[in-house]
């Protein structure tokens, strides 16, 4: 059967509007649109200066709305009770937790000296929640681009993605890298993004070749990153460095973790040792696409996957066997490569195959999963879009 087409952005912004009718009575004068990401290669490294390989993918959070004339923002979201804002006052973490995202978005322009005006607003998304492809990085951005069209300001890319991130590491409690944000603010259609993040400098990677296609796979089993989890991971990292003597770990040799194996003791050893490698991994992936060797891909796909099963211990037996699923249909089969994706525990993988056979593997993949584990995946392809934008 053929692959489930994407919804289109005008479908959303309409879906949108019509929302925003029927809970406020507001006909909507401006619509932002944020798109989810996928990370090609490069897990848990953002935060320790590493690189990364994400893009923004065909998947929107998409918010209709219009002034309101008060001091109030009034904000619907599908499956949620619309929440009330008092915009006269600087905002604060509060209940309910899903508007967290959206106060601290709002706290970043009240800071930078902004007077955010009275709205009505509603929200839709194609993004698949808690898949790990960054849903909550897309309403971040979706709202913040939102604010710049009522506010008639346009921020730089990289502050508007900074900002986002400060939303999330302030009123989310997730210490995320870049990574998510900037791959959902800098976006653009048929590119891949290599993050320097050390430097903060993204650099556009060509992603034309129609022959290929990222079929990204919805395991349907959630994940919390607030919990602990992440931050834990984050930590054994800082204690890593610190203990190996360098400033950053772009300065770290594999040699240098071998040297501190001891020291560094479990489980910060095996922490160390992904780190290095998936930083390396992620420089050779963005060169193999530069040079189109797709063959050099996916012994480096595979690799990130067991680096981050074993070493960084953030897979788990749903993302494991819809890895194993892909690597069984094997090169012969049309896949490239394949891994989880994202921050791990649950989420997603991304499978890196054959145009020509995707449609036939994504078959494979639900049909397999789903014999495996009794869950019904959610798979489609998506190629490089567009960013962050007002519609």
């Amino acid at each position: 059967m053929p692959l489930p087409l994407n919804p289109p952005l005008a479908d959303l912004a309409g879906d949108a509007a019509d929302q925003l009718r029927s809970a406020f009575g507001s006909e909507a004068s401006i619509t932002a649109a944020a798109p989810g990401r996928v990370n090609l290669i490069g897990e848990h490294i953002d935060y320790c200066d590493g690189f990364v390989l994400p893009f923004a993918i065909d998947r929107y959070i998409v918010i209709a709305a219009c002034g309101n004339g008060t001091q109030e923002a009034r904000i619907g979201s599908t499956g949620q009770d619309p929440v009330h804002l008092d915009l006269s006052k600087k905002q604060e973490v509060g209940e309910p937790k899903w508007a967290n995202y959206i106060r601290g978005v709002i706290r970043g322009f009240q800071d930078r000296g902004h007077s955010v005006p009275g709205f009505d607003a509603w929200i839709v998304s194609s993004v698949p929640l808690g898949a790990g492809l960054s849903s909550s990085a897309a309403l971040e951005c979706a709202v913040a681009t939102l604010l710049e069209g009522l506010l008639d300001t346009v921020l730089d890319t990289r502050e508007k993605a900074l900002l986002a991130q400060k939303a999330e590491h302030e009123f989310a409690g997730v210490p995320c890298g870049i990574m998510d944000q900037y791959a959902s603010a800098f976006g653009q259609a048929n590119r891949l993004i290599l993050i320097d993040c050390q430097s903060g400098e993204p650099e556009l990677v060509p992603f034309e070749n129609p022959d290929l296609t990222v079929l990204i796979s919805n395991t349907n089993v959630s994940h919390e990153l607030s919990d602990g989890g992440y931050a834990a991971r984050r930590k054994n990292t800082e204690d890593g460095l610190q203990i190996i003597g360098k400033d950053s770990w772009r300065d770290v040799s594999m040699d240098d973790v071998t040297a501190k194996w001891n020291e560094l003791g479990e489980p910060v050893d095996r922490r160390s040792r992904h780190v290095v490698g998936e930083i390396q991994r992620t420089v050779d992936a963005a060169k193999a696409l530069e040079s189109n060797d797709f063959e050099a891909l996916g012994p480096l796909m595979s690799a990130s996957h067991d680096s981050l099963k074993d070493d960084f211990e953030v897979s788990c037996e749903e993302l494991d066997i819809m890895v194993d699923i892909a690597r069984r249909i094997g090169r012969e089969g049309g896949v490239i490569g394949a891994r989880m994706t994202g921050g791990g525990f649950g989420g997603s993988t991304v499978t890196l195959c054959e145009s020509s056979k995707a449609a036939e593997i994504a078959d494979t993949l639900e049909r397999e999963y789903k014999a495996a584990t009794g869950i019904t995946p959610e798979i489609f392809a998506s190629r490089p879009s567009r960013g962050a934008h007002l519609l």
